[in-house]
């Protein structure tokens, strides 16, 4: 029976509190315009950084899917993303990126026959309409290349993050984050030298800005994400993604003064309570009932 402990929810909320701070850091730290550089900036550093550490490279098949993970999961993702911030006004960027858990939902039910249940199924369309109260405005024009962006982005993602799963990696989770963020960084540098051309020079705030984003953002935060995928499922992993706009509004009333009323408030609410709603926790009482379900659950959820 599917089961989740409290400290691995909390684990994973590590990384959507993490995402949820990229836009102010990018707005207020970061050179303008140059999302890609941004992107690869934030990825090929920090891969190599932890390759060096780890000193361990792929054998065998896992070339080709640490390459696809790598495109998936970063390469493919952060430009999708940021053509559609780019392309679409943010609320509606946001709210067509809160369509990530039900893509991955699907994907996990085709590939790795997990049910989603029509709980989970609910609870990640209440958190849809929550972000789409957060965030959502009048879109006014909509242009069709960032519609094709932010679904691309959420396919993409959908697509890593259900393999990651489906494939249980014979490393560590640092290891595992290093082969992805070396791989989607390779690929992202000869396209923001084509698009955006030489990098711009960089300042104090620009350094500490890419330093946050690469080792908080991207190093911590894929590493807890991928530790809940290989504890949970995939579904209730990607309720827990809906935090990340919870984050990016709260950020945005505390420290650049934006507006907070009752449709933000009753957003919050609702994506909050679809993210532990949509979870099945493991109860102290479940654990009692049996020495070798407490036994079981444990070795299950120790980390490694």
């Amino acid at each position: 029976m599917e089961t989740t402990s409290w400290r691995t929810v909390l684990v994973v909320s590590v990384a959507p509190l993490a995402w949820g701070t990229t836009y102010l850091v990018t707005e207020r730290l970061l050179p303008p315009d140059r999302p890609l550089f941004a992107a690869a900036v934030r990825a090929l550093p920090a891969g190599l950084l932890l390759l060096g550490v780890r000193r361990r490279l792929p054998r065998g098949e896992w070339w080709w899917k640490a390459a696809l993970l790598g495109l998936c999961n970063i390469g493919l993702f952060f430009p999708l993303l940021f053509l559609a911030a780019y392309e679409l006004p943010g609320g509606l960027a946001s709210t067509l990126q809160a369509t990530s858990p039900l893509a991955v939902m699907a994907l996990a039910w085709l590939l790795l026959r997990e049910q989603p249940g029509r709980r989970r199924v609910l609870c990640a369309l209440v958190g849809l309409v929550g972000v789409a109260l957060l965030v959502l405005r009048s879109p006014g024009a909509v242009s069709t290349l960032g519609l094709l962006g932010a679904f691309g982005s959420v396919a993409v993602s959908a697509l890593g993050f259900v393999m990651v799963k489906r494939w249980p990696a014979p490393v560590d989770l640092l290891t595992l984050v290093s082969w992805q963020l070396v791989a989607g960084g390779l690929a992202l540098v000869p396209v923001a030298l084509l698009v955006e051309g030489a990098p711009p020079p960089l300042d104090l705030d620009a350094a500490a800005g890419f330093l946050w984003l690469g080792g908080v953002g991207t190093v911590l935060a894929y590493a807890c994400w991928f530790h809940g995928l290989a504890r949970m499922p995939a579904g209730a992993v990607s309720l827990i993604g809906l935090l990340n706009p919870v984050v990016g509004t709260a950020l945005g009333v505390v420290v650049a003064g934006e507006l907070f009323g009752w449709a933000q408030a009753l957003g919050m609410a609702l994506v909050l309570g679809g993210v532990v709603a949509g979870q099945r926790m493991v109860t102290r009482t479940s654990l009692d009932a049996s020495p070798l379900s407490v036994s079981t659950t444990r070795k299950r959820f120790l980390p490694g």
